[in-house]
């Protein structure tokens, strides 16, 4: 066989082409009676090592995942939302709180301003925002969209009385509600709602249902200072929570 002949039998390699996708493949030496082939080169492959259709049969890499309820949650649970700040030194003999939270939403209940409190106290309303005033709103309006607080820690004697006890406010234990929202935007306040017909059972049904999350429950039966908004506090006594 002459050399140019064994050149035209040896054009085409007798190994397959390396299909895209994959590591290009290099022909070795040929050797025929008195004939040396110089090897082929495949042509460089420009095309990327990564399928560019995933097989179904593949699966996709787990990734992982940060729930947007977990992220800024205090007090162990997730959805009350807020954060630790710092301790807050007395200004008042009795005042005082360790370990406060900053708390702006409850079970997905916004707080119209946030309530600075302990983890006792924010798990107390929590438990009540689920179990007393969710129901009470019930379905009306879409449900229970925001609470309007007005007071949480605040260095205070009670009622701001001239040399009475320092308040439940100054130990962080304490927050005041003087109305909500619904998620439709109608809105009241304990001190209009409380005898008006179209909020009136809402609002006693709140206040009612308060009484054993927390240890002192008032609103506008218990006297003049509370007649716009209740009053809620962690402290506890031996006969059991106070309400009025």
């Amino acid at each position: 066989m002459s050399a140019e002949i064994a050149t035209a039998e040896m054009t085409r390699s007798p190994f397959p082409m390396a299909r895209p996708g994959s590591v290009a493949l290099v022909d070795p030496v040929v050797v025929l009676p008195n004939v040396v082939i110089a090897p082929q080169t495949a042509p460089a492959m420009t095309v990327s090592l990564v399928p560019q259709f995933r097989p179904k049969t593949l699966k996709a890499p787990r990734q992982t995942q940060v729930s947007y309820r977990t992220a800024g949650s205090v007090c162990g649970h997730r959805d009350i939302r807020g954060t630790a700040i710092k301790e807050i030194q007395a200004t008042l003999k009795g005042c005082g709180l360790s370990d406060p939270v900053r708390i702006t939403e409850i079970s997905g209940v916004k707080l119209f301003s946030p309530a600075i409190i302990d983890c006792t106290t924010a798990k107390a309303l929590r438990t009540w925002i689920d179990k007393g005033a969710k129901p009470a709103v019930g379905r009306k309006g879409g449900g229970l969209s925001e609470l309007k607080v007005v007071a949480s820690y605040s260095c205070r004697t009670r009622n701001n009385q001239p040399g009475a006890k320092v308040s439940e406010h100054g130990r962080g234990r304490a927050i005041d509600i003087a109305g909500f929202t619904l998620k439709n935007g109608d809105s009241t306040t304990v001190l209009e709602g409380w005898n008006d017909r179209k909020y009136s059972t809402i609002l006693k049904k709140m206040h009612k249902s308060a009484c054993g999350p927390f240890g002192t429950v008032l609103g506008p039966n218990a006297n003049k200072y509370h007649k716009d908004h209740f009053h809620f506090d962690t402290a506890r006594y031996r006969s059991g929570s106070y309400c009025r």
